[in-house]
């Protein structure tokens, strides 16, 4: 399961050339030199990305490092437009971010579903000399050539699509609130980096209304620096639309340790630090409340809210607060 999560490929594209139109003229029973009639040449394939929700890896692109459309086919006579090449779609992620893997230039995205990316155009059909003919020219000797196809290495990037994203250290204990707000069951078990790929959940709020939360692989301090699982897995929180900070009640310095995972996600990229944060508290089953009010004081104004995953208190308490947020 864990190998089946990819979300980064890097695949040399070509589009398919178009046909060449062809010279060719009128050969009819009484008139055996008769006028042009050479066709088009066909529009060479195009290579398109596709939309899909269904997938949520690039899985299906990892060892495809060569992707080719079909060619246009050349004209033929009688004015026959020759066959178009066969588009190329290749359906991705919803998320997913495409490159120029020299610049590093960001070509595009496909976000929503069934949207259609044109990576490359293929190349355009070569006119026939029929639409050279004239009132000058009868009898026209040339023909277009089809346009040459078009090449790329790109670099496909997936950052997932959430409303809220969990950001702590491992084994605060994430995974196991993804599992409690939603249908999601991600791996979970006392030791760090038990998430090495990011879980999805869906946690329904009040009627029909829900959000989509997302579990990724825990952070440490350096985390930006390449350290533990490193930057690999930051790219995902880009797309929240808020970040949801856990900090366990029973941490040496609760305080430090938010402030540690905020440098982090500014250091990896400081327009993240724009974004609605919340500071969840778990394992609040462990105090009493003279130990909570001590706790609310030294972080001041900070948005905080105390929940404990194992007695479901305070969930309903987390989720209005998150929603709040996430309706403004």
């Amino acid at each position: 399961m864990q190998n089946n999560f990819v979300d980064h490929v890097r695949i040399y594209f070509k589009s398919g050339k178009g046909g060449n139109g062809i010279v060719s003229w009128r050969k009819e029973k009484f008139e055996p030199h008769g006028g042009p009639d050479g066709g088009d040449g066909g529009r060479g394939g195009h290579i398109i990305l596709k939309g899909n929700s269904q997938l949520w890896t690039l899985l299906d692109l990892r060892y495809r490092k060569y992707i080719k459309a079909e060619p246009g086919e050349n004209g033929s006579s009688s004015n026959k437009t020759g066959k178009s090449g066969q588009d190329t779609v290749l359906g991705v992620p919803l998320g997913t971010m495409v490159r120029d893997a020299e610049t590093m230039e960001v070509l595009g995205e496909v976000v929503e579903e069934g949207q259609e990316f044109i990576l490359l155009k293929g190349g355009h059909g070569g006119k026939g000399n029929t639409n050279f003919k004239s009132s000058t020219n009868q009898v026209p000797e040339y023909a277009g050539p089809g346009g040459e196809a078009k090449e790329l290495t790109a670099i496909l990037e997936l950052k997932m699509l959430a409303d809220v994203g969990l950001v702590g250290f491992p084994n605060a204990g994430k995974s196991t609130l993804l599992s409690v707000l939603s249908a999601a069951k991600p791996k979970i078990a006392d030791y760090a980096f038990t998430t090495l790929i990011p879980n999805l959940g869906i946690v329904r709020y009040k009627g029909y209304s829900s959000f989509v939360m997302a579990d990724i692989p825990g952070i440490i301090e350096g985390a930006h620096t390449g350290k533990g699982l490193g930057t690999k897995f930051l790219r995902h929180i880009e797309r929240n639309s808020l970040l949801l900070f856990l900090v366990p009640v029973d941490a040496d310095d609760i305080f430090d340790q938010y402030k540690i995972l905020l440098n982090e996600v500014k250091q990896y990229n400081p327009e993240l630090m724009d974004k609605p944060r919340l500071l969840a508290l778990s394992k609040s089953d462990m105090i009493d409340e003279e130990l909570k009010s001590e706790i609310s004081a030294s972080l001041g104004n900070m948005p905080h809210v105390y929940f404990s995953s194992i007695t479901q208190e305070g969930l309903e308490s987390l989720k209005e607060e998150i929603w709040k947020r996430l309706d403004q």
